[in-house]
């Protein structure tokens, strides 16, 4: 673990040039674009050098608002491998959250995206930040020239690569600091378990702002020699045709990008023949979505968890299908895991408690917070996950909820999780999602939020009595509500707190 945890981006690059100049790296799916590794390692260079001419120095903070493209690709590699830590700004982002985060990013410069500039400068206004203006798609920036002979120093595996806000339901967003070595170290995990190699091709239809996409569709394909088909964004539509023409042997998604696909069309015969697995992270993917997508379509779904500050995944189910558990997040990778109860003791197999992690994919700590740092640690240095859960006697990892959104019910603590499962398994249901709310007499009464399948009909007492036989009547919702769309963050989890104020039901 150790040997892996002491290489960086830059020497990820040389690697990969050095052995396989001439094959692909990224590729658009759209324009059909391309970059091989002798490009990237070449503009890794010119990208260092253009830096420099703007004035951010290695150890300096570059801000990125940028959508998915190959040019927004060159920046962040080619940033991290001159030394620079790279904080790419979720687009998501409310107007306050974004000047939050510029701000607070201490960056050397912005870079924006032509369709973002007018937006960001308006944010900006008042304060000494400067902006660029980069086209996500383009393969050279405009001022960008071929760098001079002396080349920049490699840094360190400690040196801070990516600052990445988290997106909390709560307060304001805290600033994850990764080092190169933690992404690296993370970049060989990945590969490691998957079994990746240089004909691995996946497609990517996350956004890299987000720790998903970058660590596991740019950073794990890199590791491996492999190759990424990037896409703009996510569509339902164009998924599976981009996967095909691109010749993707993995694709990488979120739950919620499973339930649309498998309301979608199905794919050409024979067209998904090169696709080894489906790899689903970042939120808990219900068992009856799982077992749907494999029969639909084929495929093997690998389900795997992880956090920002871990640089995404920190648990993954095996490549080999027989020994995957359903609704398990997989046995701990690239790292240790234990399960430990509120005193922070190690806790039983089969014992539900909170999940803490350490390894060398574990952050540096939260930017400019260190009381926010101290509370995410044990005293003895493992990372509180937040998460609550159990582990098997085989090593393997169940979530049954976060801590905070817990439902404790007249003193009985109730996983939303175990409530969304039940209601999913009705016909009508695409979604759903279930949150404590103030109750007098039990503390806590539990609202749950439905979204129905498109020309499906349901209503509340046909749910409250599917949920009586199946949960029983204490887990049975008070409150059922039907929406149109669950709010959710920008790797596709439910963001559960923000449930209640829709419905005036914060007591």
């Amino acid at each position: 673990m150790s040997a892996l945890a002491a290489e960086t981006v830059w020497a990820m690059v040389e690697r990969q040039a050095g052995l396989r100049p001439d094959s692909h790296c990224a590729m658009a799916t759209e324009s059909g674009a391309s970059l091989s590794y002798a490009q990237l390692a070449s503009g890794c260079r010119s990208i260092s050098a253009w830096l420099d001419r703007q004035g951010v120095a290695p150890g300096q903070t570059l801000s990125l608002v940028m959508p998915n493209g190959l040019g927004t690709l060159r920046l962040l590699l080619g940033a991290m491998w001159g030394g620079r830590c790279v904080n790419p700004v979720n687009l998501l982002s409310q107007p306050e959250q974004m000047r939050y985060v510029i701000g607070h990013s201490d960056c050397a410069l912005v870079v924006v995206a032509p369709e973002w500039q007018d937006r960001v400068q308006a944010l900006l206004a008042g304060s000494d930040k400067r902006l660029v203006v980069a086209d996500p798609h383009a393969l050279v920036l405009d001022g960008e020239a071929e760098p001079g002979a002396d080349a920049a120093a490699p840094p360190s595996p400690e040196a801070i690569a990516l600052l990445m806000y988290t997106s909390g339901t709560t307060g304001v967003p805290k600033g994850v600091m990764l080092s190169q070595a933690n992404l690296a170290a993370n970049a060989a995990a990945i590969v490691a378990e998957h079994a990746l190699g240089p004909a691995d091709r996946v497609l990517g239809v996350l956004p890299l702002y987000h720790i998903n996409a970058f660590a596991v569709t740019m950073l794990a394909p890199l590791s491996a020699g492999g190759s990424v088909a990037l896409a703009p964004k996510f569509s339902a539509a164009r998924f599976w045709d981009q996967a095909s023409a691109a010749g993707c042997t993995w694709i990488n998604v979120v739950p919620t990008i499973i339930s649309y696909l498998l309301e979608g069309d199905l794919p050409a015969p024979g067209s998904t023949a090169r696709i080894r697995f489906c790899r689903s992270a970042s939120a808990a993917l219900p068992p009856e979505h799982l077992r749907a997508f494999e029969a639909r379509f084929g495929i093997g779904v690998i389900e795997t968890m992880g956090l920002t500050e871990t640089v995404a995944p920190s648990f993954s189910n095996p490549l080999e299908p027989a020994l995957r558990k359903l609704g398990a997040v997989g046995r701990a990778s690239g790292c240790l895991a234990r399960v430990v109860d509120a005193a922070l003791v190690p806790l039983a197999d089969g014992m539900t408690g909170e999940i803490v992690i350490r390894g060398p994919n574990v952050m540096r700590g939260y930017y400019k917070n260190p009381q926010a740092t101290d509370q995410a640690f044990t005293p003895d240095g493992w990372l509180r996950s937040g998460d609550l859960g159990h582990r098997d006697a085989d090593g393997f990892f169940f979530v049954t909820g976060r801590i905070k959104e817990l439902i404790i019910k007249g003193g009985e603590n109730i996983a939303p999780r175990e409530i969304d499962e039940a209601l999913l398994q009705h016909p009508a249901v695409l979604d759903a999602a279930a949150v404590g709310i103030p109750d007098p007499h039990y503390g806590q009464e539990i609202l749950a939020c439905v979204v129905l399948r498109p020309g499906m009909a349901c209503s509340e007492d046909d749910l409250r009595s599917f949920c009586l036989a199946q949960l029983g009547r204490y887990k049975t919702p008070k409150l059922l509500r039907f929406v149109t769309e669950l709010p959710r963050g920008p790797s596709g989890k439910v963001q559960r707190l923000k449930l209640p104020a829709m419905f005036g039901a914060t007591g």
